[in-house]
């Protein structure tokens, strides 16, 4: 997975044997050869030529793997997009269903549609408990079946799916076999098509032994960089990180060892998409139109997503050109700020041409050695160009927007027919309107709270509960523990009432009115006494109280609080309660006090006041609520930090919802640090995706109850 970039541009490394040879990389993961100099153009690319005769012969190259006929998809395979499992187009929680259709049908109206995802159930709430990343995908709603309709789905509409490999998921439950064994027999169940390397610098060759193994061959895909360049043997795909983008564009390294190998150039937190575009366009080479981005919503702005669309259409009308061995970065242009790169097919070529200058550029743009019986098309534009002739040379002549676009196609006039023709009518009316006249405006999506019926008023204070008192001058300062997201700050966290955008951390003087809260988190006792009077049972039960067995919780559980109940499952107990969940800052108002103290009882970390942590891979049970009595609030509020997590509010927006967990749970996962944080103090919250209470539902949460007071 890719995580913070930051940290990645530190790590300084050159691809196998690069420090030897004569081409200079650029980027901050060394995945890009320094692109044409303005002198010696001739000289750079025979340079490149000799670096990849060299080194395909030290590394004993070859293409068997990409001459796999399971796996010949990806050479048609342009636009990608890495999804969450909980985007709202994705699945319908109320409906019980996969909305496939919904989620396509959203992308192809914006941007052309795609041919491939990345579907991702697991970080970042994976870690919250022990579930490990095969739970997760288990635990997706409607199970294998319901998965294995909803990648058939995808398939009907030609995008193929990949899942996550979650290589540094060694923390959490163990399983039996290798994990390359375990991800590939998983992927053959589901029907799946290919494995993303999270955190990957290169997907290792036992993966490749177990699809061969089994006989089930994937494509192979590492999210960060390949540092040896013999994986790009069975890596057939990778992400271009490019990042550190120079004026003049640079060549895909992998690309051009390989030209089979299909790379997705890929920038999550850039909003501005132009040179992930056009450094992509100018190496034939995918995009990852990546914008739900663990939850955080990054839309791609018009003008971008125009011309993904256009770039798409040209890509998929010629889905065989891209993988030409005789592709030619950085053919000569006449106009300074342009760059080409040459595509030759069998009796037709395309140019891919990027203007990297924020002036359009006009007149001749290319000359080229004149060749008899052949005809020339804008393709970008959408009609066909006569060049000049001068000599045994043509000058082809047409124009290239701002920061724009263009592709040029030589074809013998033989083969122009129909579709060619068809997709010409269909590529000026797109170009109509210029790219820049459409906005690259971005704002952040804005959320919702789902809100709480206030319940009736007791005369008298109800059993168990304690009187909360009001306050009218409650300083709420809460701040999230995501691990990523600060790139765009109006969009990570939560968006309050009094907030114009989703923020990470919140600081607001507010009227808390008075209320009654649970003394201790409900437990299992009172959960089972709740399901015999009620009978209540979901209809997405998976998970559904996991601990139990035949209706019963283990032995000795009475006090234990009820966990593996989703945030649905504990409104359903609190209105046969008649009572509500508690609002984030009514929760943190109840543990702190009006003095902000960061710990129930005090100013200072105690650790005799709460349950000891545990990290090992089977967890241990919580703790009974009523263990710790001298971790109180000031209020009396016993359990509120270190044992389960508990439910509080539930945000909203049109692609995502998520929950605000309080408290913090006692179990961490070591190995990693990609697993969901634990909090330190009353004042931070974690966000919990929400999908379907199959999966929402958790060993380390549990909730308890308010009641609204006069």
């Amino acid at each position: 997975m890719q995580k913070k970039y930051f940290f990645l541009s530190l790590i300084i490394f050159c691809v196998n044997s690069l420090l030897a040879q004569t081409p200079q990389t650029q980027g901050a993961l060394k995945e890009l050869f320094q692109g044409p100099p303005a002198e010696k153009r001739d000289e750079w690319i025979s340079d490149l030529r000799s670096w990849r005769s060299n080194e395909r012969k030290s590394i004993d190259f070859n293409d068997s793997e990409y001459r796999r006929p399971q796996l010949n998809w990806l050479k048609s395979t342009f636009i990608y997009v890495q999804m969450m499992a909980h985007d709202r187009y994705f699945y319908d929680p109320v409906a019980h269903k996969y909305t496939v259709d919904r989620y396509l049908n959203d992308l192809q109206k914006r941007y052309g549609g795609i041919d491939a995802v990345l579907i991702w159930p697991t970080y970042p709430n994976i870690g919250i408990d022990n579930r490990n990343q095969f739970d997760l995908v288990a635990a997706m709603p409607g199970g294998v079946k319901a998965v294995k309709q909803m990648i058939l789905d995808f398939k009907k509409r030609g995008v193929h799916v990949f899942f996550p490999i979650m290589i540094w998921d060694r923390g959490t439950r163990p399983i039996n076999e290798s994990m390359p064994v375990a991800l590939v027999k998983e992927m053959k169940i589901l029907g799946a098509d290919g494995l993303n390397g999270d955190t990957m610098w290169g997907v290792t060759e036992d993966f490749r032994d177990a699809y061969d193994s089994l006989h089930y061959p994937l494509v192979l895909q590492p999210e960060v960089a390949i540092k040896d360049l013999n994986f790009v043997k069975w890596n057939l795909s990778s992400w271009g990180y490019y990042w550190n983008y120079k004026h003049t564009p640079g060549v895909s390294i992998y690309k051009w060892l390989e030209p089979q190998h299909q790379v997705f150039e890929t920038n999550r937190w850039q909003i501005d998409k132009t040179n992930d575009l056009q450094y992509a366009f100018f190496n034939g080479v995918g995009y990852n139109a990546w914008e739900n981005i663990w939850g955080i919503w990054n839309q791609i702005p018009k003008r971008y997503e125009q011309a993904i669309r256009r770039i798409s259409k040209i890509y998929r009308q010629y889905p065989g050109i891209w993988n030409s061995p005789e592709w030619e970065p950085g053919i000569p242009c006449v106009n300074t700020g342009v760059f080409a790169s040459k595509f030759p097919g069998l009796d037709q070529t395309i140019f891919t041409i990027i203007n990297r200058d924020s002036v359009e550029k006009q007149g001749i743009q290319l000359r080229l050695p004149f060749v008899n019986e052949v005809r020339y098309f804008d393709l970008w534009h959408g009609h066909e160009i006569f060049p000049k002739k001068e000599g045994n040379e043509i000058s082809v002549s047409f124009t290239i927007g701002a920061k724009g676009y263009g592709a040029l196609l030589e074809i013998k006039k033989s083969l122009v027919k129909k579709d060619l023709t068809d997709f010409l009518i269909a590529m000026e009316s797109l170009s109509k309107i210029q790219l820049s006249k459409y906005s690259a405006a971005w704002k952040p999506l804005p959320q919702k709270i789902v809100p709480i019926v206030k319940t009736s008023i007791p005369a008298i204070a109800p059993k168990g509960m304690k009187l909360i008192p009001g306050t009218n001058n409650y300083l709420f300062e809460s701040k999230g523990v995501m691990i990523e997201g600060d790139p765009l700050p109006d969009a990570v966290g939560v968006q309050h009432a009094w907030q114009d955008h989703p923020s990470r951390s919140q600081k607001h003087r507010m009227t808390v009115p008075s209320f009654y809260m649970d003394i201790y988190p409900v437990t299992n006792k009172e959960y089972k006494e709740f399901i015999n009077k009620t009978h209540y049972h979901p209809k997405d039960d998976y998970n559904f109280l996991k601990d139990w067995k035949d209706g019963k919780y283990p032995q000795g559980w009475d006090n234990k609080p009820v966990t593996w109940v989703s945030i649905e499952d504990a409104r359903a107990y609190a209105v046969w309660a008649h009572k509500r969940l508690p609002h984030e800052w009514e929760w943190q108002y109840a543990a702190q006090g009006n003095d902000n103290r960061p710990y129930p009882w005090g100013n200072q970390m105690d650790s005799t006041k709460i349950p000891s942590a545990d990290s090992s891979r089977s967890m241990k049970p919580p703790t009974d609520v009523n263990a710790y009595p001298q971790g109180a609030s000031p209020f009396g509020i016993i359990d509120m930090v270190g044992n389960v997590w508990q439910w509080t509010d539930e945000y909203v927006d049109e692609h995502t919802r998520n929950a605000i967990l309080k408290g913090g749970g006692y179990y961490r996962a070591t190995t990693s640090k990609w697993y969901f944080p634990r909090v330190k103090e009353l004042n931070e919250y974690g966000k919990y995706l929400l999908m379907a209470p199959s999966i929402d539902r958790s060993a380390l949460i549990g909730f308890r109850c308010v009641k609204d007071a006069k």
